[in-house]
């Protein structure tokens, strides 16, 4: 274990599963572990091993620097004051991504293979994606990190793929994960609420990288661009890419490889044309781990994505109504709005609101003046939505913004839930707002119980 350069008592902040995941690991390891949460009764504490100490309440920098290791949950930005008086005190702070990147260097992972995937939209459709992939290839694959599973968790002798979804907030605190293969899908504004600019989410980001052997970007995404020359590199996007599209003659379209047609889109169950670049980046990343290309066609054929992501709920009286409930970013939004308003013969009508993360939603504005349906906005931020875009409707909730959406749809129309907001000002998390649209779907326009 001298490879992993663990103390013997280290400290871990945050508890919740990526906490709980952690502190499990350390003990297993055989090294005293103490907790600290900010909560009083922080998710995951009836679980924790009697022999753990724990401390609730505000975080304290005296009390962190007696620890030389520090293992913090993602929800803890770096720049917490606690957190940067250890750092002067010469604390090493680290996330449970970095500490899974030490096993994998220890002689029973080094074997394995290790695909790292983030991006501002699409990570969760990719990694999922690409595990189904892999798992049709024959391949004993692990997937999780940012999605499902703690990597911590995933981790078995057995396992010859690892395929971690990554969000900023774990890269921040990740320094030596030697990716087979690293991704940057796209990037857009998000999480100014925590990052002081917009540069500095994206440098977090650009962190996954680093000592990638080889890493796949969006060529038509400048922000995703490899910095480093050097790097082996591989790109995706509509045209003028490694993995790309093209149409023939009578305008069907097909994903590519080099000059090598691979399946045409009408193949694909994802529906969207975002969700073109998403496979496309997933038979990339597939290919660089040695996946087999027939399964991972096949795959496409069948693989329908993940609940609360462009989710098909109900079709009523010709109208169509979509959960993008994930969709928590104004990229996000962007990219839902632009993947399936082709898909229609009517008009689209949008919900949206939330908690905007500090996002400037004027950049929102020409994609909703596309938008020839009613826009509801709802939430914290529903004031600044409809001062950014005065052609939308401020409503109480989401129960009013289908009551008022559902008296002006017309056979054709979709309605689409895809806020471009966090969920935190009136739901615990983006999975029960979009549980909860999909009940007033049910409710109030199938007139179900």
């Amino acid at each position: 274990m001298a490879q992993l350069h663990l103390q013997k008592k280290v400290a871990v902040l945050g508890l919740g599963i990526t906490g709980l995941a952690s502190v499990n690991f350390l003990l297993a390891q055989g090294y005293a572990v103490s907790v600290f949460d900010t909560r009083q009764a922080p998710p995951g504490e009836d679980k924790l091993a009697p022999d753990v100490e724990l401390i609730k309440g505000p975080l304290c920098g005296e009390s962190l620097s007696a620890f030389t290791l520090i293992v913090s949950s993602p929800g803890i930005a770096l720049a917490t004051p606690a957190l940067q008086f250890a750092i002067q005190f010469g604390c090493e702070v680290i996330g449970d991504i970095e500490l899974f990147a030490r096993m994998l260097k220890t002689k029973a992972y080094q074997h394995a293979k290790c695909v790292t995937i983030t991006g501002s939209n699409g990570k969760s459709t990719v990694t999922s994606l690409l595990g189904e992939m892999a798992i049709n290839s024959g391949v004993k694959v692990a997937v999780g990190g940012n999605i499902g599973i703690p990597a911590l968790d995933l981790l078995s002798p057995d396992i010859d793929l690892y395929i971690l979804e990554l969000s900023s907030f774990q890269l921040e605190t990740t320094y030596s994960l030697n990716a087979d293969i690293a991704t940057i899908l796209n990037l857009s504004e998000d999480h100014l609420d925590r990052y002081d600019s917009y540069q500095h989410y994206i440098d977090t980001k650009h962190r996954i990288y680093e000592q990638a052997k080889i890493v796949l970007f969006n060529s038509e995404d400048s922000l995703t661009f490899v910095r480093d020359e050097m790097k082996m590199a591989k790109s995706f996007a509509f045209h003028d890419a490694d993995y790309h599209i093209i149409s023939d003659t009578n305008n069907s379209h097909y994903l590519t490889k080099g000059e090598q047609k691979l399946l045409a889109v009408t193949q694909l169950k994802l529906s969207g044309k975002h969700n073109w670049l998403n496979a496309l980046a997933a038979i990339a990343l597939g290919d660089a781990v040695d996946l087999k290309l027939q399964a991972m066609l096949t795959t496409l054929t069948t693989y329908t994505g993940l609940e609360h992501r462009c989710e098909f709920v109900a079709q009523h009286l010709g109208v169509r109504w979509i959960n993008d409930s994930k969709a928590t970013n104004i990229g996000a939004t962007q990219a839902a709005l632009q993947g399936l308003s082709e898909t229609i013969s009517g008009e689209v009508h949008l919900i949206l609101g939330g908690e905007g993360k500090g996002a400037d939603f004027t950049d929102l504005s020409p994609f909703l003046t596309q938008v020839k349906g009613t826009i509801c906005c709802f939430g914290a931020d529903a004031i600044k939505i409809n001062a950014a875009n005065p052609q939308s409707i401020i409503v109480a909730d989401l129960s009013a913004a289908i009551i008022e959406i559902a008296s002006t749809v017309n056979a054709g129309d979709l309605v689409i839930l895809s806020p471009a907001c966090a969920s935190l000002d009136m739901y615990p998390n983006f999975m029960a707002r979009g549980e909860h649209f999909k009940t007033l779907v049910n409710h109030l326009i199938l007139g179900e119980k």
